[in-house]
């Protein structure tokens, strides 16, 4: 059954008058799950849709403009479409149902197609430009993806990557970072090499521990399946049977990203991502990653994606915030000047 016609088959809208809806969904299961505790879901999706409802048993009664219940209807549609592929509804799919504007169709057959199931929880593609990155990571054995923080560039890495790694299609998982943003050596710092690289790589380790619960990654870590290395113990190897993410990587240089670039291996995959509007190189250093962008934009083989501002989906204030910075950075002058 397409999605399409599951849809059909659990949704009844009814238009009472210009101003009034009347929705019905039947099964209880998925109407408790969008619902929330104590309706807290719904009551989230009428403040942000500036509508106001009434749910009593397995209807929903919405009041409001017209441009208003439309966009509380489209809501709907797009939370029992997460329903059915996830079981679960979270907090965040309350905002991304109101803020992303997908259409139905599009959320369908692209978006919610693009499905990472993990021991803890399912992800999905929360924009088209997530869909594509999937698809991409799946396909492609190099991708390159910038953008601003919150687009889910490193964490729908990590969560191909281990997935792979569970379903033996790999042998091991290696994340890497340049750690310059602490100003020292890290022969300097306190510590073994894991305990030195461990606080740049905190966001990878965040994404691990919510996907995959943390015994199970301190397992692979013990045992070797996923590897943190600083970026300056590649040189030398060659990379087999291995999903690769390079993070942050704006702040390699061009020695290290060429050096980086030519560790791929048999069966193996590198991930690259990065922010060109954070750089926290040496002043006059030009960053590894905007110059692998211009010399090897035309090799086929290697997958470029560019996330923006309208992909965060964070706290929707991050996309507000990011927006403000890069009118700042355009206004002095100042931010991207890649490709």
């Amino acid at each position: 059954m397409s999605e399409i016609s599951k849809l059909e088959n659990n949704l009844i809208i009814k238009k009472i008058d210009k101003k009034t809806l009347h929705i019905q969904i039947t099964d209880n299961e998925m109407l408790m799950s969008i619902a929330g505790q104590f309706d807290q879901n719904l009551k989230n999706l009428a403040s942000l849709t500036k509508t106001n409802i009434f749910f009593r048993g397995n209807s929903i009664t919405c009041k409001g403009e017209k441009d208003n219940i439309d966009a509380f209807c489209e809501a709907i549609k797009f939370l029992i479409n997460k329903y059915f592929l996830t079981k679960i509804i979270e907090k965040e799919d309350i905002i991304l149902s109101v803020e992303k504007n997908i259409e139905l169709e599009k959320s369908n057959v692209k978006t919610f197609k693009q499905l990472i199931k993990t021991p803890r929880k399912s992800v999905i593609a929360r924009s088209e430009k997530q869909s594509d990155y999937i698809k991409a990571l799946k396909e492609n054995d190099i991708i390159i993806s910038l953008g601003p923080a919150g687009t889910g560039k490193s964490f729908l890495a990590v969560s191909v990557g281990i997935t792979m790694l569970m379903e033996k299609k790999i042998e091991r998982v290696i994340l890497s970072r340049p750690a310059v943003e602490a100003g020292e050596k890290l022969g300097f710092l306190p510590g073994d090499m894991k305990e030195k690289v461990d606080p740049y790589l905190r966001p990878l380790y965040d994404a691990l521990y919510e996907l995959f619960g943390a015994d199970k990654i301190d397992k692979k870590i013990e045992s070797g399946e996923i590897e943190i290395a600083p970026l300056a113990f590649m040189r030398g190897r060659t990379l087999s049977n291995a999903f690769i993410i390079l993070d942050e990587s704006q702040n390699t240089t061009a020695v290290q990203m060429k050096m980086f670039l030519t560790r791929l291996g048999e069966n193996s995959k590198m991930i690259i991502t990065g922010d060109l509007s954070q750089v926290d190189l040496p002043s006059g250093t030009k960053s590894g990653l905007r110059e692998s962008i211009n010399i090897l934009k035309n090799v086929e083989e290697i997958g470029f994606l560019e996330f923006s501002d309208n992909d965060v989906v964070r706290n929707p204030l991050v996309s507000k915030i990011v927006k403000q910075y890069e009118k700042f950075e355009k206004d002095k002058g100042v931010g991207k000047e890649y490709v």
